[in-house]
């Protein structure tokens, strides 16, 4: 019987993916993943697991190739820049990931984080509870240029959110001209959406290429009252360049969902800057969003053990 190794947080023993992943003959081993994981610790999890279904645990080559019987890796969300995608390729492991599958959750939570920065809803909230009664004017959303990098499910999603709260859309993409027909949205390069850009929110994949991509000089070609918005991959920004652009007024501030390193560390540079709020990476969970990746994880599972994955990286 094919064991299955469970790490997502959210997915629990005797819950419905546990049952399907059962019915379909396979014997489950559960070890959330909360915060930072020892890579020993993986590797000693992993022995004699031929499949996993994964957060975002650091799958190195060390680790994967210590997986002596893993054939089969599937990520419960999107993003798979946690997995060494080629050492599973050279080791013959299937890798997945579920495109799309929290699409709307995503682009329902971004605008929310525009909402609350262009509102300072955070920033009242925490006023009230302090003992005062912060009364600073807001921004309103409607008639502001939202810059989207990226143009994934995710950022797809946003548009039509946007253009409802009356918001004009621009857009760069590394996609094909074919996949660009919107017109709800205007794409232009990456310096013309930083010139125009009210709200600039991330969409990317994280690559070599977008690595650090928002840096000192990005910020500096960005307006002064624009506001950052991250629920991609915190390693797409560099977090001291942006806590110096907000310090010294370069940029509003930022709302982010993903940092480089999590949980927050308690002497990350992002600590303490008035104009940043830093979320706990919540965009893509929602009870419909988790149950749609647990389930689709689950078939796209036992489809990869069978030799068709319908999802792969690798």
């Amino acid at each position: 019987m094919p064991r299955v190794l469970i790490t997502t947080d959210y997915l629990r023993p005797g819950d419905e993916v546990d049952a399907r992943l059962r019915a379909a003959g396979l014997e489950t081993v559960h070890a959330p993943m909360t915060g930072r994981r020892d890579p020993e610790e993986l590797v000693s999890v992993l022995d004699g697991i031929d499949a996993a279904l994964v957060a975002h645990e650091p799958l190195t080559a060390d680790v994967l190739s210590r997986a002596g019987q893993l054939r089969v890796v599937v990520r419960t969300g999107v993003g798979y820049d946690s997995v060494d995608v080629e050492a599973a390729r050279r080791l013959g492991i299937s890798v997945s990931n579920l495109p799309g599958i929290n699409a709307n959750a995503v682009a329902e939570y971004t605008l929310g984080l525009l909402l609350a920065s262009a509102r300072r809803l955070v920033e009242s909230a925490a006023g009230v509870a302090g003992g005062g009664w912060p009364r600073e004017d807001g921004r309103e959303l409607r008639g502001s240029t939202l810059g989207l990098v990226g143009y994934g499910a995710a950022a797809r999603a946003v548009v039509p959110l946007a253009r409802a709260f009356g918001m004009d859309v621009v857009c760069t993409t590394g996609v094909p001209q074919s996949r660009r027909a919107d017109p709800g949205v205007r794409f232009v390069p990456f310096d013309e959406l930083l010139a125009v850009s009210d709200h600039v929110s991330i969409h990317t994949a994280l690559t070599d290429r977008t690595r650090g991509l928002f840096d000192a000089s990005a910020f500096a070609r960005m307006k002064p009252g624009a506001v950052l918005v991250n629920t991609a991959r915190g390693a797409v920004v560099d977090e001291r360049a942006l806590a110096d652009a907000v310090r010294t007024g370069a940029i509003a501030g930022a709302a982010l969902d993903v940092v480089g390193e999590e949980p927050l560390p308690a002497d990350s540079a992002l600590r303490d800057v008035e104009g940043i709020t830093v979320y706990s990476h919540l965009a893509g969970q929602t009870a419909e969003a988790r149950r749609a990746a647990g389930l689709a994880g689950a078939a796209e599972l036992v489809a990869a053990l069978e030799g068709r994955p319908r999802f792969p990286v690798t």
